[in-house]
Parts: structure tokens; sequence; C-alpha cells
């Protein structure tokens, strides 16, 4: 796809090193000088909003990592409504939506998986109100009266107990209030969106306060379907909350959350990308796919919708009791997930596949206990121990629909070049028909069973999974304005699981190395060989067809017979060489091979994990406006399960398995699960704030050791560690508040991300390459004016995203050279097949706030004001060899919100 000129890619790291080393030790004695004689209400702008990063509140100069902080008044005039919405306010964070509706990817920094792989943890942490939300499907949902949202970047393992190698998102919401209050609002957009919320908080007694929220979230869908006639991409969710709060008004408090919401949506729109020969096949069964050409004509084409229905529901409690200089803090939770979708996975009107099924539920249990405090006037102490307890059950079932036989009829003869058919066809007649073939060779009737409706893939998979980490930090002042942080987590992790799967794919059950076939595959390599030779000695380009060849036979017996000796010794030597099989083009039809199911004799579907990680940080404040700070941290995250039909056993139990008598038919080999991730950064930074500006640079070096790379292949996950994936970067973000009531603010990303080493992706050895999905520069600018009209206020925002150009994937897997194994022989083909396919972002956000004192305040809004349209991502059409499918991002949204304040 064509993107715009990066424009920036010129500066070098040389450069950037420098300027940041000038901006972290030059002076700023320019800022430092008092603006103005009158005073100004900062508070609440620039680095003095108060924040809780570091598990007590301080205010965001404090803080001495690089955190981003979006406010309450950010998400409302920006119409954030959901955490995958953040991407255009924070930098370095990335928020990518795939496959259904609760599947959302966080990366920050370059570094982040997940997606819909449900026995994958995301290296990136979300936490709501203290809960660690441990699948994206159970931190998408609408949240009412959200107080910020703080983006740490980084490892913040010694943090927060949990999974926090890449970073993590803290979402904090309102409490119960002791006065009564309360909000509604009301959104009317394009695509007749409809989004209505309303909140309510009050006091019952002296000591309990409540509050109740609720809201429905509405819209058609951004693609119509014009193979089924409905739409997708739509939004049809609601949520409940409420909320206790006990507190004695002096050093004991207890808060009660009990949420629910409901997502039935369609999800998510597919096209087409890249046509491929599948595509002719789809076509002559009367099917139809989505033009290549117009990927953004916002239509898809499907023969049913797919469908979302997932649940969340979930309580917890936060327990506060102040001992003297000590606070001790509890946080216990239960929460449940359960999500069933259906998709249409072959992205076409015909009926290939039906359907592509899962019903998944994740059951967590969490505890947190936290002891923070002060000994002396030096020293800050935070004390933790986490515990987590989950279990994950999911089933998926995947079969053929009534088009597949015709359509992978079609198929063989394309891939062939007319050679096979599975059943004779008019349009292949030389073809040799295989049912009848193998039914010869392996004395079995095939003959009418290849692809029939009905057959496929029935799994189950189910993980349990258990992991508890013992945490601290300290602050030691060791004179005035320098703090010396230590930190340290340990993480024991243990996880038990089971793959099971029953493939009912004949075809996928051949073994085209069979010796049973190998009078068949001499035949056609002598044939071949014979064609191939007739047609050199015809100079004909090409290899000679049959008649060519009995022309030539006619005219030059001995020729042919010294033609015919050749091709015959040369079937003779390669007739068991698995690489010059003549049936190696159709193995790409073999979809669906046996499954070999965990645990086994060689594989005990166990992984066991534990870590020690650490931080060392020291801060200075040069003056009481400007704070400069220097870390070393590490991170880790725990083994992940590949619960997809993808997984395979690895290489390394290929000698294990045969030896046990384990192998499948046609038994391939990748990897069951991921080992743990370890990550490490070097981190310089300065803040800065001041009457008139505040600003925040960061300069940093991370490293990820066995990074878990998760590679969607159109119907499943190859999941398998990098060597290692780091990534240098420069981040820097800065407002100015040059006249009362205005606000100027930007930020700019620079990251240079590398696979250090990478031998065994999805794609062969990318060691040395750049990870896809991550831009070298982002931008982020704004402006914002506050318009004292006496008793209300006019508030023109105004928001823009820019990235530079960015390769979507690695590469394409399905394009690889793999050997009968699957083991990849040459994945030039794969890298290359992903090259044209690039994205960037540029995103326009612009509101117009009218807030009058009584309460009342309407906002007129759009989002991707620019309407530029990019893709997401781009996948392996299932199903459909050669052919490409993508993701396009969101159109052009704009609409009108009243709310009302009490």
């Amino acid at each position: 796809m064509t993107s715009k000129s990066a424009g920036l890619a010129g500066f070098s790291r040389n450069f950037l090193c420098g300027a940041a080393a000038i901006a972290l030790f030059a002076p700023v004695a320019a800022f430092a000088q008092d603006s103005a004689e009158e005073e100004v209400d900062t508070s609440n702008q620039g680095n003095n909003i108060v924040v809780t990063a570091t598990k007590r509140e301080q205010t965001l100069q404090e803080v001495p990592v690089a955190v981003s902080v979006t406010t309450a008044e950010t998400l409302e005039r920006d119409q954030i409504r959901d955490i995958r919405d953040l991407q255009s306010v924070v930098p370095s964070l990335t928020v990518g939506q795939r496959q259904s509706s609760a599947n959302t990817g966080f990366f920050i920094r370059g570094f982040g998986n997940g997606a819909n792989n449900a026995g994958i943890e995301p290296s990136v942490g979300v936490f709501i109100d203290g809960v660690y939300r441990s699948r994206t499907a159970s931190s998408i949902s609408d949240l009412p009266n959200v107080q910020r949202i703080e983006v740490l970047r980084g490892p913040q393992s010694t943090l927060f107990g949990k999974n926090a190698s890449a970073g993590v998102i803290s979402v904090t919401t309102e409490e119960p209030q002791f006065d009564f209050g309360g909000n509604a609002e009301l959104t009317y957009g394009n695509y007749d969106a409809v989004v209505g919320r309303a909140y309510v908080t009050g006091p019952l007694s002296d000591m309990v306060a409540v509050s109740v929220g609720a809201g429905i979230n509405s819209r058609e869908g951004f693609f119509q379907d014009l193979g089924t006639g409905n739409e997708t991409s739509n939004r049809d969710r609601w949520y409940a909350r409420g909320q206790v709060l006990i507190d004695n008004g002096t050093n004991l408090s207890l808060r009660v959350i009990a949420d629910y919401d409901s997502i039935d949506e369609n999800c998510c729109g597919v096209v087409n990308v890249q046509n491929g020969p599948a595509t002719a096949a789809v076509i002559g069964v009367g099917g139809a796919v989505t033009n290549p050409n117009d990927p953004f004509a916002d239509v898809v084409i499907n023969n049913f919708d797919s469908t979302n229905d997932i649940e969340n529901w979930g309580v917890s409690g936060q327990l506060d009791w102040d001992i003297g200089d000590f606070t001790f803090t509890s946080i216990t939770a239960s929460r449940t997930t359960e999500a069933v979708t259906f998709q249409d996975s072959d992205f076409s009107s015909a009926d290939l596949i039906y359907p592509n099924a899962q019903d998944l539920e994740i059951d967590t249990f969490t505890q947190e206990f936290r002891l923070t405090g002060s000994i002396g006037d030096r020293v800050d102490v935070l004390l933790g121990a986490f515990y987590i307890n989950e279990d994950v059950t999911q089933s998926n079932q995947l079969l053929y629909g009534a088009d597949f036989r015709n359509y992978a009829n079609l198929l063989v003869g394309n891939l062939s070049g007319g050679a096979f058919v599975l059943t004779p066809s008019p349009l292949f007649p030389s073809g040799v028909p295989l049912e009848q073939v193998f039914s010869q060779s392996f004395g079995t009737n095939y003959v009418g069973t290849f692809f029939n409706q009905g057959q496929g893939f029935t799994e189950a998979y189910t993980l349990d999974s258990e992991a508890f980490s013992l945490f601290g930090q300290v602050d030691i002042e060791l004179v005035d304005g320098l703090v010396l942080t230590l930190g340290g987590n340990y993480t024991d992790d243990s996880k038990r699981f089971t793959q099971e799967a029953i493939s009912s794919d004949v075809f996928s059950s051949i073994d085209f190395d069979a010796p049973q076939l190998a009078p068949f595959r001499g035949q056609v390599l002598t044939q071949g060989a014979i064609a191939a030779t007739v047609g050199d000695l015809l100079n004909l380009g090409r290899s000679a067809t049959a008649a060519e060849v009995g022309a030539f036979a006619a005219g030059n017996p001995t020729a042919f017979g010294q033609v015919q000796a050749g091709a015959v010794a040369f079937a003779n030597a390669n007739v068991n060489n698995p690489l010059a099989n003549p049936l190696n083009p159709l193995r790409a039809l073999q979809f669906l091979p046996p499954f070999l199911g965990v645990p086994n004799a060689v594989e005990p579907g166990t992984t066991n994990d534990d870590n020690f990680s650490y931080s060392v940080r020291l801060a200075y404040d040069v003056t009481p406006d400007v704070n400069i700070y220097a870390s070393y941290a590490t991170g880790f995250k725990a083994s992940s399960i590949n619960l997809s039909r993808d997984a395979r056993p690895s290489l390394t139990d290929r000698a294990a398995i045969i030896a046990g008598g384990l192998a499948q038919p046609n038994q391939t080999y990748g990897s069951r699960f991921a080992g743990p991730e370890e990550s490490t950064v070097m981190e310089v930074g300065v803040k800065a704030n001041f009457d008139v500006a505040s600003f925040a640079l960061t300069v940093f070096d991370q490293e990820i050791e066995g990074f878990q790379s998760n590679i969607f292949t159109g119907s499943g996950f190859v999941l398998a560690n990098a060597g290692s994936q780091s990534t240098f970067g420069v981040e820097f973000e800065g407002s100015l508040f040059p006249t009362d009531g205005l606000t100027l603010s930007g930020a700019v990303t620079y990251l240079d991300p590398t696979f250090d080493s990478f031998l065994l992706s999805a794609q062969g050895d990318i060691s040395g390459t750049t990870p896809s999905g991550i831009p070298e520069w982002t931008v982020i600018l704004g402006a914002q004016y506050e318009a004292d009209l006496g008793n209300a206020m006019l508030i023109p925002r105004v928001n823009y995203l820019w990235t530079s150009e960015f390769q979507l994937v690695e590469g394409l897997p399905s394009f690889a050279v793999k050997g009968p194994d699957g083991s990849i022989i040459d994945g030039g083909p794969a890298i290359a097949a992903g090259l044209p396919f690039t994205g960037e972002q540029s995103d326009l956000t612009a509101s117009l706030t009218y807030e009058h004192d009584s309460g009342v305040s309407i906002s007129i809004w759009g989002r991707n004001l620019l309407d530029h349209r990019t893709l997401g991502t781009v996948f392996d059409s299932p199903a459909q060899p050669g052919s490409v499918s993508g993701y396009p991002n969101d159109p052009r949204t704009y609409g009108i919100t009243g709310r009302f304040r009490w």
C-alpha cells in the first residue's frame, strides 16, 4: 500500500543523543524566570497533575518515571470512550483491534502482544482501579467517571505484581462521594451513533457513600456487507457499575465495586488486499471477494455475519487502613469473561468455511496486599504481595461449507497447472483424478470423501495458571533533592494446559510422501522431466505439451529414447525426495492435518517459571521546578500458551515423538508455548514544570530477551520466542501556557527497533530486521483555548496524531517455502510478500464545547476528520493460498454530545 513520505527519517541516532543530552543537562534559566507577577492557578495543568503511578499520590513532576496522564477533561473533549482510543493522545502507545470486538492489543514503545490468543497474557499490564485485567477482552468496556488514565512506559514489575514487562495502563475511576451529585450525557453521531451514560453518587450515612453508573453505546456498522446485506464493525454494548464506600473518617476505608458489561456486535470488517490463485476458484463456485485495488470502499463480502457475544462481570474490594505512618492496602477481585464468536474466516460470499467458532470462558481471582509508608523524613517504603489464579476454557470449531468441495477441485487444478483434480472436471480434462489415484494406491475408497461439507477441525483447550509475586520499592533521600530508588520483584508462575483437537478433514490426512504413492510420484516425475526436456530442446521456454512430446518422439526416436532414459533416471533418484514431490503444491490445501494432543508421553503440558526483577533509579531536583533522573530496570513475563489450531510440537521434541510412535500423519512442528520474556531498560530523563510551560524528555534503550511473538495466520496463531528485540528511543512531551486559558501541547517519539536475534519466526530467520507495526516517528500536536464568557466557557480543542510509514507485518507465513515437517527452508518469499503492505496514521480530532456554570455543556466533535484511511494489519487469507486480507481502519466520525452535571 502506498503511504506518505516519512519526511523526518534523516535524523540520526547521534543527533538525537546529542540533542537529548543538551536538553537534559543544559541550564533552564529561561523557563525558570517568572513569566508574570500575577498568580495563575496551575494546580491541574502540566506536570502538576496528581498521579498514583508509584502507588502513592504524587504530582507528575515528582514521579521520576516515563508516564503519560490522560485526564477526565481530555477523555470527554476528545470523545475517548475506551482504552482503544487512547493512542490518539498518548505517545509511544499503539492500540489495535483484530478478529473480534474483544480482541484489542496494546503496544508500548513497540513492545506488546496478546491479540485473540487467550493463552497469552499481554506484555502491557492493564489495571482498572487497581485490579489486574489479564486479557484484553476484559478491559475494553466503556467506563463511567474516569478520573485519569496513566500509561507507564517500560518494565514496572517492582510496582505492579503481574506482567508489566513492557509497561502498564492504569485506569482510575471516581470513588463514591459524600456530597450528592452526578452527571448524564447523550451523544448522537453519524452512522446513527447513540451513546448514553448516567452516573449518580451520594451518601447513605456519615460513613457510607454509594455510586451507580450505567451506559449504552450503539452505532451502525462502518462496512456494508454485500454478501449478507447487513453491516459489520458496528457498536451494540452496555454496562452497569455500582460502588459502595465505607469510610470511618479517620483511618479505615473499604471500597467495593461490582460491574457488568455486554457486547453483541458484528466484527470485524476484513477486505482482500491481494488476490491469489484461489480467487479464481472462489469466483468459479459463484462467490465474490472485495476489490483489492479499493480496500477503503467500506464494503466487505461474507456469506454470514461474524458475530461477537461477550459478557464481562466482576466484583472487587479495596481496604485501606492507616497504621501510624503506614497504610495497609488489600485489593481482592474475582472476574469472569465469556465470549462466543462466529467468524466467516474465508471472507468471501462463497460458503467455504462455516463456521469458525469460538466459545471462551476466563475466570480470574486476584489478591494484592500492599504496605506503604515513610520511615523518618527521608525514606519511603512500599512492600507488596500479589496472587493470581486463573482458569481458561476454550472450544473452537472450523468446518467446511457447502461450496468447499467444488472450490477445492478448482483450486487443485489451478495449483497443479491442470495436472491434477480431485474428481474429473471439464475445466481440466487432462487432470489426473486424485481421489481415484489415492484409492488405488492405499487400498481405501477415497472417492467422494475429500472436503465434504461438515468436515473440519473441532478443538478443546484448557489453561490453569497460578502465580504469586513479592515486590517492593524503597526511596531514600540521600541528601536534599537526591533520591535513590531500589526495587525488586520475585515471581513464581506455573501453568498446566491441555490441547485437544480432532480433524475430520480426510485430504489433510493423506501423506504425499507415503511409499504407497511412490509409483505414482515416479510416473509424474518421469512425465514432467520428459515434457521439460523436450521443451528445452525445442526452445519453447516452457514444458512441452503432450501433443508436442508425441510429435517430437515420432520425429526423433533416438533422441527421445535418450530423453526418456534421462527422465526415468531423474524420477528414480527423486521418487522419495520430499522436496521433489510433484504433489507439493497441494500441501497448501492440507489446512487441517491430524493433531497430536497435549499432554502426551513427551509433552507434559506444564510450565513453571520464576524470576527476580529489580530496578535502580537516581533522581535529583536541580531546582524546585526541574528534576533529572537515570534508571536501570528489568522486567519479566512468564510463559504463554498457544491455544490455537496452529499449536504444534517443538522441533526439539521431534525425535522423541517419532520414537514414541506419537507422530500423526503430516505431522508438523512449531511451538506449543513461548518461554518467558525478560526485559531490561536503561533510561535517563528530565522533567520541568514552570508557570508558562512544562515538559518531560526521556532517552531509553530497552531490550526484551525471548520476546513472545504472536502472529495471526488467518485462522490461528504462530507463537514463538524471539531471541532478542531491542528499541532505542527518545520521547518528548510538553505543554505551553502562553496566555490565560490557552494550552498548546506536543509530543514526539522516535523509535529505532530491531530484532537482534529471531531465528525461528513464522517467516524464518528475520534477525536484523525491523519489527512490524512500529513507526520511527510519532508526533502528537494539540491546542485548547478556554474563552471566559462570564457564566460560561467556550472551549475549542484540536488534536493531531501523525506517524511515519511503518511495515504492517514482518512477512506472510504461507509464502515461505516449507518442508513436509513444517520447518522453513526459505523464508525470503514470506518476507518479500509482506513488503508491499505499509501503514501510517494521520488522525485529526477536534471539538467545540460550551460549558455553563449551571452544569450544562454541549460539545460538537469529530474524530479522524481528515478521513485518513489505512490498514491496521494484513494476514494470509484462510483457505485461499496466495491471497492476502487486511483490517481497514475506522472512517471519519462526528457528532454532538450534551452533558449535565449536578
